[in-house]
């Protein structure tokens, strides 16, 4: 347990935590839109499975460093790109991240009734199901950049469990806050096409700097935030201009 003492191992811990939790972003939002078509009483278990199951997920993957690190073996070559099963992996999931998004903003835009009359109606086992397969997704990436970044299994366990504990925190009010307000569904979903094109990239090498994604998505967010604002300070005015007319 000499290690505990290194503050190059505390600054791997960290740098990790910091890390998954950052990565762990564009997993709380898909989360959300998909827990959201349960009924509310279901919301906060299918948030603590989804949760668990990412966590499950990274740990697993990290125990099977082996097999994990076998993934970036080229395959094969397409167009003069070799490709890995790390990068059937993400083209994959980019290409279900994009499926899943549009079918989402066509329900969110085709409204209540058209989700009945096509069936739409998510069960809490399809959710769950759903959850679980996009958390491997966005998990690969994030743990293979972990073990780059630290010599230590036990120290990447323990980023990731405090990681996913503060995703399991926050959750709930990011959740909340989408489904208070349709805009932010509405950006969050492109976010998640945004994502799955990055997916589909890096699967096939071409690489878009997550920081430039989060940069814009960050953008997007404030300058909604702002319209939420302004769209606050008006509804008062506007209850006060009706009530004067009548």
């Amino acid at each position: 347990m000499e290690f505990l003492t290194d503050p190059q191992v505390w600054l791997a811990f960290i740098t990790l935590t910091v890390m998954e939790i950052v990565l762990g972003i564009d997993n709380i939002i898909f989360l959300a839109i998909l827990v959201g078509r349960l009924p509310r009483a279901q919301q906060k278990k299918a948030r603590f499975i989804g949760l668990s199951l990412a966590m499950v997920s990274r740990i697993l993957l990290l125990l099977s460093l082996t097999w994990l690190m076998k993934l970036t073996a080229p395959l094969f070559a397409i167009l003069g790109n070799e490709i890995s099963g790390r990068d059937i992996v993400l083209i994959v999931g980019g290409l279900f991240l994009l499926f899943k998004s549009t079918m989402e903003i066509h329900t969110s835009l085709e409204g209540a009734e058209h989700e009945t009359n096509a069936g739409g109606s998510a069960s809490f086992v399809g959710v769950v199901s759903q959850i679980a397969v996009i958390d491997i997704i966005f998990s690969l990436d994030s743990v293979i950049t972990a073990v780059g970044l630290a010599d230590h299994i036990e120290v990447m366990v323990a980023a990731i469990v405090i990681a996913i504990i503060v995703m399991m925190l926050s959750a709930g009010a990011i959740s909340d806050f989408i489904d208070r307000h349709p805009t932010i569904k509405m950006l969050a979903l492109s976010f998640l096409i945004l994502i799955g094109v990055a997916l589909i990239a890096d699967g096939f090498e071409l690489h878009i700097p997550k920081g430039y994604i989060y940069f814009a998505m960050a953008f997007s967010i404030m300058v909604e935030m702002l319209n939420l604002k302004l769209r606050k300070k008006r509804e008062p005015l506007q209850l006060h201009k009706v009530m004067n007319e009548e």
